[in-house]
C-alpha cells in the first residue's frame, strides 16, 4: 500500500511541470487541472499547521511541490489565489522555527516570486523577512533572508529611487537599533546599512543616522560595527565605484569573429544580442553625469554632540568595556570628527597626557590620533604641553631612531594644523637633528624645517631660513600668523589662468606685427561666441581698469630719475638692494593685477575649463619639481578629510624594518616604470592578438614551445651514436619513406 501511494505521489511531482507549461500557454483550457491540484495543496495545507512538529516526509514533499507548481502559475488565475500569500507568510512567520529547511527554503523562495509577479508589494515582503532574520537561531535562513532583502532593496531602487520604501525601512532599522541598546541584533541593521551604502542605494542623512546611533550603542560588536562604517564606509564605495568602472568592457570584434566561425543558433543569437544589450547599457552609463556624493562624516546632523557623546561614553567613562584596539578605533572616529568640523573637547587633550610615551602599546595610533585631533582653531597653551611632552618622551640623541622619526612627524603633523603650538626655543632644538645620521630622524628635521620656513620663518636661526623665506620676511610677506585668523577665500589658481591668457595675447600681437603689451579682448570675444549674449566691448573700453603694473613703473622711473640728479655716489651694496626692492614691488604689483582677475572679468566656460586643465598641470610640476615650500604646505589640503594613518607617523620606520616580501619590494622597485607592452615586436603583438581572438596556433608554433628538458635526451643520444648506429638510423629512415612513412603499406 505503500508503495502504492509513493508510486502516485512521483506520478504526481512529475507530472506537474508538464502541467506547469501548459498553463503558462493556455489558462483557461486547464483550469480544472489546477483546481484538483489547489485542492490538494488545501488538504496539504490543513494537516500541516494543525501538527506541523508531527508532518511526515511523503506530506512534507508533496507540500513544496505543491507550493512551488502555485506559486510558478499563481498570476494565471490571481482571483483564485487571492489568499495564496498571505498563507504562505502565515506559514514561514509561525512556523519558521520548527519548518523542515527544504521547505522553508521553498516558501522564502516562492514568496519572492510573488513580488516578482506583483502579487505581494515589497514593504509587505520586508516586513515579513525582516523580523525572522533578527529572530531565527538558524545560520543558513539568516544568510539566505539577508541575501533576499538586499536583492529585493536592490531591485526596488533599480530604475529610480524609491523614497517611500527605503524611508520605511530605516525607520525599521532605526528602531532596531535604539530599542535596545544591550542587544547584539543590531548588528544586521549595521550589515544592510554598510552594503546599501557601499552600494550607492543609500546615500541620505537618514542611513548615517542609523549608523550614529550604532555607534552610540552599549554592546561592543555593534559600537565596532558603527565606528567602522564612519572610518572606512567611504573608501568602500570609492573602490566599489573603482571596480564597476574597471570591468572589462566587450570586445566586439571578438564577438563578432566568434558568430561567424561558430554553428549559427537561436540560443547563440540570444546570447550575442544581449552582450550587445549590455555594451550599449555600460556606454551609456559612462556618459551620464556623475552623483554627487558626500561622506559619512559631512552628513551628520550634529557633530559635536555625537563626538561629545562618543568620548564621554567610550573613553572617559569607567564602565566602557571596551579593549585597547576598540577604544582606538573611537578615538580615531572623535579625533577625525574634531580635525574636520573643528569641533572643541578640551577634555580630549588631557586624555591623551597618559598615553604618550614609547612604552605605550599602538603608540603610533595615538600620535596620529593627536594629530587628527588638532586644527587651527584650538588654543595654542592647549597643545603646547603635548609637544614638550612628545619631545621629551620620543627625541632624543639616547632614543632609538624609529622613536626619534616617530615623535618628529608627530609633532610636524601637529604644527601643520596648529603653527603656533611650537614654541621657538623647541623649534630650533628640534631642527638640530636635520644633521643625525639617522635617515629616517634626519627627513623628520627636515620635515619640520620646510614646514617653519614657509608658516614661522621668524621662529628659525637666520642660517635656518633659507633664501625664499629670508626674502619674505624682509618684504613683509610672511607675517607671523595670528590664532584664528583665515585665509581670504579666492578662486584656486587663478594666477596660472591670468598668465596663460598674458602669453596667448602675446603670441596673437606678435603673428599680427603688432605691439605685444597692447590690449586686446578677442580672446574673450572668442569665448563668448557660442553663447548667446551681446558682446559688450564698449564698456570694457570706456571704463579703463587701472593698470596697476604701469603706474608702479612711473613711479620707480621718478625714484631713478630723482636718483641721477643727486650728487651723491651709490655703493654696490645700495645698487643691490635698490635693486631688491624694486623686484618686490613688481612682484608686489604683479600679484595685485592677478587677485583683480575675477572681479574684472567673467570667465567664460572656457576660461573655467582651461583653469581646472592648468590647474591638474601644476599639482603634477609641483609633485615632481616643485619647491620645498610648496611641498610643506600640501600636507595641510590633504589632512582636511584624508585620514592620518599610523603608517605615516612611523616614517621610514617602517621601510627600514626588513619585513617586506619579496614580492613586495618587486612590486615597490617597478613602481613608475613604463609599461613593456609598448616595446613588443610586431610578431608578439600578433601572437597576442591572435590568442584574444581565440585562434589556435600552427605545428610550427607548438613545436617551439616544447619543454627543453623533453628533447634533451634526444639531443644527447645522437651525440654518442657510433658511426654503425647511425648508418642503421639513416637506413631505417631510408626504408620508412620508401613506404610511405610510418604508418605506410607493406604490401605497396
Amino acid at each position: 500500500m505503500v508503495k502504492r501511494k509513493l508510486g502516485a505521489l512521483e506520478k504526481v511531482e512529475a507530472d506537474l511541470p508538464n502541467l506547469q507549461h501548459k498553463i503558462r500557454r493556455d489558462p483557461k483550457s486547464y483550469i480544472e487541472d489546477f483546481r484538483a491540484q489547489h485542492y490538494q495543496y488545501e488538504s496539504h495545507r490543513e494537516i500541516f499547521m494543525a501538527a506541523p512538529s508531527a508532518a511526515t516526509d511523503t506530506g512534507i514533499i508533496s507540500l513544496r511541490e505543491l507550493i512551488d507548481f502555485i506559486s510558478h502559475v499563481a498570476d494565471c488565475y490571481p482571483e483564485i489565489l487571492k489568499d495564496f500569500p498571505q498563507q504562505l507568510i502565515d506559514m514561514l512567520m509561525q512556523h519558521h522555527l520548527v519548518l523542515e529547511p527544504e521547505l522553508r527554503e521553498k516558501i522564502v523562495g516562492s514568496i519572492v516570486l510573488l513580488k516578482k509577479k506583483d502579487l505581494l508589494d515589497s514593504a509587505t515582503l520586508l516586513h515579513t523577512l525582516f523580523p525572522i532574520l533578527i529572530t531565527t537561531p538558524s545560520k543558513t535562513l539568516r544568510a539566505l533572508l539577508f541575501q533576499k532583502i538586499l536583492s529585493e532593496l536592490r531591485q526596488a531602487n533599480s530604475k529610480t529611487t524609491n523614497h517611500k520604501l527605503n524611508r520605511t525601512m530605516q525607520t525599521v532599522l532605526f528602531n532596531l537599533v535604539t530599542s535596545d541598546r544591550t542587544s547584539s541584533k543590531a548588528l544586521w541593521a549595521i550589515k544592510i546599512t554598510r552594503e546599501l551604502w557601499k552600494r550607492q542605494i543609500w546615500t541620505d542623512a537618514k542611513a548615517v543616522e542609523v549608523m550614529k546611533e550604532a555607534a552610540l550603542s552599549e554592546n561592543e560588536k555593534v559600537i565596532v560595527g558603527g565606528v567602522r562604517f564612519f572610518l572606512g564606509g567611504d573608501k568602500e564605495r570609492e573602490d566599489m565605484e573603482d571596480e564597476s568602472s574597471d570591468e572589462e568592457t566587450l570586445d566586439i570584434g571578438r564577438l563578432r569573429h566568434t558568430l561567424q566561425i561558430n554553428k549559427k543558433s537561436k540560443k547563440k543569437a540570444r546570447v550575442a544580442e544581449k552582450a550587445m544589450a549590455t555594451h550599449k547599457k555600460k556606454e551609456r552609463k559612462k556618459n551620464q553625469p556623475h552623483p554627487l556624493n558626500f561622506s559619512a562624516l559631512h552628513l551628520l546632523h550634529d557633530p559635536q554632540g555625537f563626538a561629545d557623546s562618543m568620548f564621554t561614553k567610550h573613553l572617559q567613562s569607567s564602565r566602557a568595556k571596551l579593549n585597547l584596539e576598540q577604544k582606538l578605533l573611537v578615538l580615531q572616529l572623535v579625533s577625525r570628527l574634531v580635525g574636520l568640523h573643528k569641533l572643541h573637547i578640551m577634555s580630549l587633550y588631557s586624555y591623551f597626557q597618559k598615553f604618550l610615551t614609547p612604552r605605550q602599546p599602538s603608540v603610533t595610533s595615538f600620535l596620529a590620533s593627536l594629530a587628527q585631533a588638532s586644527h587651527d582653531l584650538v588654543p595654542p597653551d592647549v597643545l603646547e604641553p603635548l609637544i614638550q611632552k612628545i619631545a621629551n618622551e620620543f627625541v632624543s640623541e639616547a632614543s632609538a631612531g624609529e622613536v626619534a622619526t616617530a615623535g618628529l612627524n608627530a609633532i610636524r603633523e601637529i604644527c601643520v594644523r596648529q603653527p603656533l603650538a611650537m614654541n621657538e626655543t623647541l623649534l630650533q632644538d628640534l631642527v638640530m637633528y636635520k644633521k643625525s645620521k639617522d635617515k629616517g630622524v634626519m627627513m623628520a628635521s627636515k620635515g619640520l624645517l620646510s614646514l617653519y620656513r614657509d608658516v614661522g620663518a621668524q621662529m628659525l636661526k637666520k642660517r635656518d631660513r633659507g633664501k625664499e623665506a629670508s626674502m619674505g620676511l624682509r618684504s613683509g610677506e610672511k607675517e607671523q600668523r595670528r590664532f584664528g585668523q583665515q585665509d581670504i577665500g579666492g578662486i584656486e589658481g587663478l594666477e596660472l589662468l591670468e598668465k596663460w591668457k598674458e602669453e596667448e595675447r602675446r603670441k596673437r600681437r606678435e603673428e599680427k606685427g603688432l605691439a605685444s603689451d597692447a590690449e586686446d579682448d578677442e580672446d574673450e570675444e572668442d569665448d563668448w561666441a557660442a553663447w548667446n549674449i551681446e558682446d559688450d566691448d564698449d564698456s570694457d573700453d570706456s571704463g579703463e581698469w587701472i593698470n596697476v603694473e604701469s603706474d608702479v613703473e612711473i613711479e620707480l622711473s621718478d625714484s631713478e630719475d630723482e636718483g641721477k640728479n643727486r650728487p651723491s655716489k651709490k655703493s654696490k651694496q645700495d645698487d643691490a638692494e635698490a635693486k631688491e626692492k624694486e623686484k618686490e614691488k613688481e612682484d608686489a604689483a604683479q600679484e595685485a593685477k592677478l587677485s583683480t582677475l575675477a572681479t574684472t572679468r567673467i570667465l567664460t566656460p572656457a576660461d573655467l575649463a582651461k583653469l581646472a586643465e592648468l590647474r591638474a598641470q601644476a599639482s603634477v610640476e609641483s609633485a615632481v619639481n616643485g619647491s620645498r615650500s610648496r611641498r610643506a604646505a600640501q600636507p595641510a589640503a590633504r589632512h582636511t578629510d584624508d585620514p592620518l594613518t599610523a603608517a605615516e607617523i612611523e616614517g621610514l620606520a617602517s621601510l627600514s624594518a626588513g619585513k617586506a616580501t619579496r614580492e613586495e619590494r618587486i612590486a615597490h622597485a617597478r613602481e613608475g616604470k613604463p609599461d613593456r607592452e609598448e616595446h613588443k615586436s610586431k610578431e608578439g603583438r600578433r601572437r597576442e592578438r591572435k590568442q584574444e581572438q581565440g585562434k589556435s596556433t600552427t605545428n610550427k608554433e607548438k613545436a617551439r614551445r616544447k619543454n627543453f628538458l623533453m628533447t634533451l635526451g634526444k639531443a644527447k643520444s645522437k651525440n654518442k651514436r657510433s658511426l654503425v648506429e647511425t648508418r642503421a638510423v639513416l637506413k631505417a629512415h631510408h626504408e620508412r619513406q620508401k613506404r610511405g612513412g610510418k604508418r605506410g603499406n607493406l604490401g605497396n
